[in-house]
């Protein structure tokens, strides 16, 4: 038993500490927030995903139950969505992957077909996972 508790206290460390210098090596959160033009509010942003954080992990261990509308549902999974695309934006900015990967792929003036390519894939992928993986 007590090697269960190491090894997942263990895992649980190296996964946080890669996800805190994913952050604050690549300065996602500041690119975030010079983005959105809300450079004030970067200490809130930073406690939203140390919070976030250690709520899906409670969630992760625990598999609650909350009892909430379906139409409640509905805004938190838009501000959920909003929030990985803008990490995911944010991202891109900071390691300028758009432009190598389209001159790479030798389409240097239509970035924005590849970036339209990739938005619609991620959205037809995240229906076709609810459709089929959610409700079937």
């Amino acid at each position: 038993m007590a090697a269960v508790v190491f090894i997942g206290t263990a895992s649980g460390l190296a996964v946080g500490a890669g996800f805190v210098a994913f952050l604050s090596v690549l300065g996602i959160i500041p690119r975030l927030t010079q983005l959105s033009k809300t450079m004030k509010m970067i200490h809130l942003y930073e406690w939203a995903v140390v919070i976030g954080a250690l709520a899906g992990v409670m969630a992760s261990l625990r598999n609650p139950v909350i009892g909430l509308s379906k139409y409640f549902l509905i805004p938190i999974g838009l501000t959920g969505g909003v929030f990985y695309g803008m990490l995911a934006a944010g991202l891109t900015e900071v390691l300028n992957v758009l432009p190598i990967l389209a001159k790479r792929m030798g389409i240097d003036g239509k970035i924005i077909s590849l970036l339209m390519a990739i938005v619609l894939g991620k959205i037809f992928g995240s229906i076709f996972q609810w459709v089929y993986f959610i409700h079937h």
